[in-house]
């Protein structure tokens, strides 16, 4: 008897497989023959351990880093904050909160790093700061080291920062609460000055010469988070700014940055004392009042105690007193 070719449903799928497969080999080959976008080319180089910092650079991190050098005051708070202190081998010599951050070996200060004595420590993570990127931070990678930088530019990008210092470290849950209750204490202070009047703020980073903030500050984030305005927000960054144009703006409330190495509380004074200032509603009204250099310029977990006292003094009418004046 004849049989008759795939008279089976077992032999018909064979075949279709086979016939699909001969059509779909050429599609392929000519896709791998494409050129890989910028962001295929990314993903495919990069690990999975690779995470971007602020600089825009993806770090590999293949293990939970178990010796960690600070080259920050903010990073090392951050460090604590997470209860990572037992695995911090270095600090800078301006690391001094919390108190057991002075107990820790150092390697220099903000930008004078001993690259030496980093190398005897042998660290296999480093947290840098924009501060590092022309000289230390190379210098630390030619060594062969991981540097994983952190330069947020904003309260969100503090935030941010926290949060993937969590992930690098095995400390994920630890941030994520950390971040949380900081949102948290940030929207109460934001929802309880929303509709009060906007006072205006001049800021005294330092009196001779003059320094002030502008626009693109952490600092003048803070102001207008904590219910006023900034009278030289039409500038950017940290700049030197003229006491006659202070007058002629009249804040309403000044606020000194205070505890600059042994220059103590001497912004405060001078804004207090300075007799050009005597006309302007701030001096007639007795609001002037000095915050912690430590608290407000650290990009750390306490930048939120920062703007809780700014908004004490902006609006202690709304919040509880703090500070002193």
């Amino acid at each position: 008897m004849k049989r008759d070719f795939f008279s089976s449903p077992v032999e018909w799928l064979a075949v279709a497989l086979v016939f699909f497969a001969f059509l779909l080999l050429p599609l392929l080959m000519m896709q791998a023959a494409l050129p890989l976008t910028g962001r295929e080319i990314v993903s495919q180089s990069l690990m999975p351990e690779a995470i971007v910092d602020d600089l825009g650079k993806p770090v590999i991190i293949d293990k939970i880093p178990q010796r960690i050098i600070s080259l920050s005051p903010s990073t090392t708070e951050i460090l604590f904050a997470l209860g990572l202190g037992d695995k911090v081998v270095g600090v800078t010599e301006f690391c001094n909160y919390p108190v057991e951050a002075g107990r820790i070996e150092k390697v220099g200060g903000y930008s004078t790093t001993d690259i030496e004595k980093i190398i005897t420590l042998q660290p296999d993570l480093i947290l840098a700061g924009s501060i590092h990127v022309q000289e230390v931070i190379p210098a630390l990678e030619e060594k062969g080291f991981t540097v994983f930088t952190l330069a947020p530019r904003n309260l969100d990008g503090i935030l941010q920062d926290i949060s993937v210092v969590g992930e690098i470290t095995g400390k994920g849950k630890e941030a994520s609460e950390l971040v949380t209750q900081m949102q948290s204490r940030i929207v109460a202070v934001t929802d309880k000055n929303g509709k009060s009047e906007k006072l205006k703020v001049f800021y005294v980073n330092w009196h001779d010469p003059l320094w002030s903030v502008g626009s693109g500050t952490i600092i003048n984030e803070l102001i207008e988070k904590a219910g006023g305005v900034n009278i030289f927000r039409d500038i950017t960054g940290h700049r030197v700014v003229d006491l006659e144009t202070v007058v002629v703006r009249d804040p309403e409330v000044i606020i000194a940055c205070t505890g600059h190495g042994e220059a103590e509380d001497e912004p405060f004074e001078w804004a207090k004392e300075e007799p050009t200032l005597a006309v302007t509603k701030a001096r007639r009204n007795n609001r002037i009042y000095q915050i912690d250099a430590d608290l407000v310029s650290r990009d750390g977990p306490r930048i939120v105690e920062a703007l809780e006292q700014l908004a004490c003094f902006i609006h202690p009418e709304i919040f509880d007193k703090m500070g002193s004046n």
